[in-house]
């Protein structure tokens, strides 16, 4: 059973969890669950009107899957051309194509909960940010 204390990232071995509890029990900004050698999965929990903020992967494609909370999502080709808005609700996924600039805002009053997968991976193992801030400060390390 998940714990969300359990911020163990399990690496490349075997491993299966209810990723719905992960995402629901999941109090960081973002902790990385599993990460290969092609992909990430890592749980998120954005604050009421916090958002990941506007990123963009260039070499990294993308899948959110909402689990709790509401949100929009906003994506384009560059910081200055988001051509494309929607709202996300429970159970909703989106895809994110590498190279396409995008946002999760919380739109809603409780944590925007979530789990993320990135191919290839996106962070280093082990990652947790339990903020946002923390996150931006990690995220410049390597900048």
């Amino acid at each position: 059973m998940y714990s969300y204390r359990d911020t163990h990232d399990y690496g490349s071995n075997p491993y299966i969890v209810n990723i719905k509890e992960a995402a629901i029990q999941n109090r960081t900004f973002r902790t990385a669950l599993w990460t290969g050698n092609h992909l990430q999965v890592t749980v998120m929990s954005i604050p009421a009107g916090s958002d990941i903020g506007l990123e963009v992967h260039p070499d990294v494609d993308q899948f959110l899957r909402i689990e709790g909370g509401e949100g929009l999502v906003r994506m384009g080709n560059s910081e200055n051309n988001i051509f494309f808005q929607k709202r996300v609700f429970d159970d909703d996924a989106v895809m994110v194509p590498a190279g396409i600039w995008h946002n999760l805002i919380n739109t809603g009053d409780k944590p925007l909960k979530l789990y993320t997968i990135y191919a290839p991976p996106e962070h280093p193992f082990g990652t947790i940010h339990h903020t946002k801030n923390d996150a931006a400060a990690d995220e410049n390390k390597y900048d």
